[in-house]
């Protein structure tokens, strides 16, 4: 485990705390490391209880100390934090104060470099603002669960997170109606530039399809504004027209380089490149393949390449700054990467990996009913058996109406529970609707009644 270098605590209780809070640590990672089982709820209170029990001692240590420097203890407890979080993701405890821990520092993170290259869309900020609002709610509940201290951290981090949020929605408020869909146009034709010069296989062509669209954007100019119907500036034309410039310089040195990346950051490319394509996969497969703690590791790669910066770019072996290709290309990665995990957390479900694969199978049978039932129904009852089997069969896995794995029960038995009576639901349903049918289909047709002809 590598923590970056800070200097040791200089008093002697601190010491001690630290000195536990490793041992803490490194049960963490041990525990996350074992592929061998599940990760079990037991064994994740009995050291989240050690942790606390060593942030009390912690405050109690540094009551009164205002704005004491960071020292190894503080980074030491940060990953115990980092890493209980994910685990209480990992065993489906996702709607608690510890949960939230990793997905703050992710907001955060993503705000930051959202503030730093100024380039984002409404939507970005939307996403952010709703999982802001959840948090909220989960730590007005937590306040006699989880750790005061623990509360405050995350009560004064969504503060914080929040107050960015407003700066960066203040820059899009000054964007008039029209001119930001030129805007949001503009910031997706970047991000697709992007993707397609860090893509294993350069397209010449694919950028300059995006670069003759730039071009059609640049034509509507009027003496370089963007105007109204009436000729009027619009208000964030200054803005949005230097934005255009920047993107028109981008796809220039894209096509210039063509994904070439200089010997002297090819380590740190190759690093980034393969994060990003392992968390896109992942993103992919999340519901059969993921389990959360294995996102510690990404973060920890992400944070160390990204505060290796200085003065916002990254130096080679000689001290000389990156190149802006070389240091937008890295930005790139870096920003997608965490983008992923940000989208992993959030869409963590709230049940514990012992019960994934019978939450994941219902999940299927759901999409399946529904889409069954939206496309008209089935033609007869047996066409519903292999759905009823395979109900019935997760039915009967339950003991007491519960489902368990070995001696244990796994968290998430609600949601479990709750997915498969949805499924009933719907299977019955469907039964209904079809016998409906067959037994219209079986009733004799009236006899058809003959008109009496009149005699002439």
């Amino acid at each position: 485990m590598e923590t970056p270098a800070v200097p040791m605590p200089k008093d002697e209780r601190e010491r001690r705390i630290l000195e536990t809070l490793t041992v803490i640590q490194d049960n963490l990672l041990l525990l996350k490391r074992d592929r061998t089982k599940y990760i079990r709820t037991e064994d994740v209170m009995v050291l989240y209880d050690q942790l606390e029990e060593q942030v009390k001692q912690l405050n109690e240590v540094r009551k009164g100390e205002l704005n004491k420097r960071e020292n190894r203890l503080d980074k030491v407890l940060e990953s115990c934090f980092q890493l209980i979080s994910l685990f209480f993701m990992t065993i489906g405890r996702t709607t608690e104060a510890p949960a939230a821990y990793a997905l703050t520092s992710t907001i955060k993170r993503l705000l930051d470099h959202l503030t730093e290259a100024s380039l984002f869309s409404p939507k970005d900020l939307d996403s952010i603002s709703n999982t802001l609002g959840k948090l909220e709610s989960i730590l007005k509940n937590s306040d006699a669960q989880h750790s005061p201290y623990l509360v405050e951290l995350l009560a004064n981090r969504e503060a914080l997170c929040k107050s960015m949020l407003a700066n960066l929605r203040t820059q899009l408020d000054q964007l008039d109606g029209p001119i930001q869909a030129i805007y949001e146009r503009l910031i997706s034709i970047m991000r697709s530039m992007s993707l397609a010069n860090t893509k294993s296989k350069f397209s010449l062509t694919e950028i300059q399809k995006f670069k003759s669209k730039l071009k059609e954007i640049e034509d509507s100019l009027v003496d370089g504004k963007f105007v109204d119907a009436e000729g009027t500036e619009l208000r964030g034309s200054g803005a949005v027209a230097e934005l255009l410039r920047r993107c028109l310089m981008w796809s220039d040195i894209v096509l210039e380089r063509k994904g070439t990346i200089p010997e002297s950051f090819k380590d740190k490319y190759n690093i980034l490149i393969n994060i990003r394509n392992d968390l896109e996969k992942l993103s992919i497969t999340q519901a059969w393949s993921l389990r959360e703690t294995d996102l510690y590791d990404f973060q920890r790669q992400l944070d160390k390449i990204d505060e290796a910066r200085v003065d916002g770019n990254w130096l080679d072996h000689e001290g000389n700054p990156a190149e802006l290709y070389v240091q937008r290309t890295l930005l790139y990665l870096i920003r997608r990467s965490y983008g992923y995990i940000y989208h992993l957390m959030y869409s963590s479900e709230p049940v514990s990996e012992a019960l994934l694969p019978v939450y994941n199978q219902l999940q299927t049978l759901k999409r399946c009913l529904i889409e069954v039932k939206n496309s008209g129904g089935v033609g007869s009852v047996r066409e519903l058996y292999p759905y009823s089997m395979k109900l019935n069969s997760i039915d009967n896995m339950r003991v007491d109406g519960k489902f368990m794995v070995g001696d244990d029960i796994p968290e998430g038995q609600g949601s479990v529970t709750e997915l498969l009576a949805e499924c009933f639901d719907l299977n019955y349903d469907l039964r209904v609707a079809v016998e409906a049918l067959e037994e219209d289909s079986r009733r004799p047709s009236p006899a058809p009644q003959v008109a009496a002809q009149a005699a002439p």
